[in-house]
């Protein structure tokens, strides 16, 4: 009966989805490669200078200011191009002292550096000015990277040293942060030759395989603060008749257990990082699969976790990090603890 339940829902959803797209298949759609920026991991050295209070003040959705954004080449010439900006996030833009930023870059300006094929981009700084700013930025962007390895279907990501010139009247302060700049969503979607749905979609109407990658993961970096069906911190792709989760912003996990990040009580949880299982029921076979994948994947998981070591300003947030993800697989490992946390905790709607 769940099953047949499941599945009328999954057609419902679809059909609906279908109709939006005008029932456009993307099969065979020309995929687009990774970008330059996106190819390596090495760390980008970048400038940039501009008003935060004015960027927090005057940009909307429509309104951005123009500055420059200067990197460092590979042949360790700095090159300089136009950029627009705007503040991005209506909580941290009140919250935070760095508000991320959305930018906006021309073809013509991109052409010929690093960012071509690169209209959008996001810029995630840290948050507060604080001790352990940079590491709460590594750590966000370290679940980018875990994802990758559990899903094709993820945003890119470049991490920065970034050299902030924040604008006062007639002062410039300058602020040595680490930062990373994330690929606009149609990219991954083009990638995959696929496109971007900013439809309501039920979350049993999604794919499953990827569904329950998705919520794996989320626990995995004790995230709550994401919502699949209304698209909070998270997009959906329509690939190959598929609806596909695509998680971003991290910085309210368990993982990165920022300052100002606070528990959702709803949830039963009093802090960020108590994790909780917040994905759907699915098909016993799906759950298996899953948890044999990040099975196969710890080591190379781990891995991941200690190449970053050096990123940290301190040591013990790096130990701290490891043995979060640790503790991840002490639960996927125990079927006790599995059927406790994650099994039994999925939703039937």
């Amino acid at each position: 009966m769940i099953k047949q339940i499941t599945s009328s829902i999954r057609i419902f959803f679809l059909l609906m989805v279908l109709s939006g797209l005008n029932a456009q298949d993307t099969t065979g759609k020309k995929l687009e490669k990774v970008t330059k920026l996106f190819r390596d991991d090495q760390t980008l050295s970048v400038k940039m200078s501009y008003s935060i209070k004015n960027v927090k003040k005057n940009t909307n959705d429509s309104t951005f200011i123009d500055t420059k954004l200067s990197y460092l080449d590979d042949e360790g010439q700095w090159k300089e191009i136009p950029v627009a900006i705007r503040a991005r996030g209506n909580f941290r833009r009140n919250k935070c002292f760095y508000t991320p930023i959305k930018m906006k870059i021309k073809k013509s300006d991109a052409k010929k550096t690093i960012f071509k094929g690169n209209k959008k981009l996001k810029l995630v700084l840290p948050c507060l000015k604080e001790r352990g700013k940079n590491d709460d930025v590594i750590q966000e962007y370290l679940a980018y990277k875990l994802y990758e390895i559990i899903s094709p279907y993820h945003f890119k990501t470049k991490l920065l040293d970034l050299d902030l010139g924040e604008i006062r009247g007639r002062k410039t302060r300058s602020h040595q942060l680490k930062a990373f700049l994330i690929e606009d969503d149609k990219r991954v979607a083009n990638r995959n030759g696929g496109k971007v749905v900013e439809s309501f979609i039920h979350p049993l109407a999604m794919d499953p395989l990827t569904s329950v990658q998705n919520s794996f993961f989320q626990f995995m970096i004790g995230n709550t603060d994401y919502s699949v069906a209304y698209q909070h911190n998270g997009k959906l792709l329509y690939v190959n008749s598929m609806i596909i989760p695509l998680p971003y912003d991290f910085d309210m996990s368990g993982l990165v257990d920022a300052s100002y990040a606070v528990a959702n009580e709803q949830l039963n949880i009093s802090s960020v990082r108590q994790r909780k299982y917040r994905g759907f029921k699915r098909d016993q076979k799906i759950f298996d699969e899953v948890r044999n994948q990040f099975f196969n994947n710890k080591t190379q998981i781990l891995n991941i976790v200690d190449g970053f070591e050096d990123n940290f300003d301190d040591r013990r947030e790096f130990l701290q990090t490891r043995n979060y993800i640790l503790n991840f697989f002490n639960i996927l490992e125990n079927d006790t603890q599995y059927n406790s946390y994650i099994a039994n905790q999925a939703r039937g709607k």
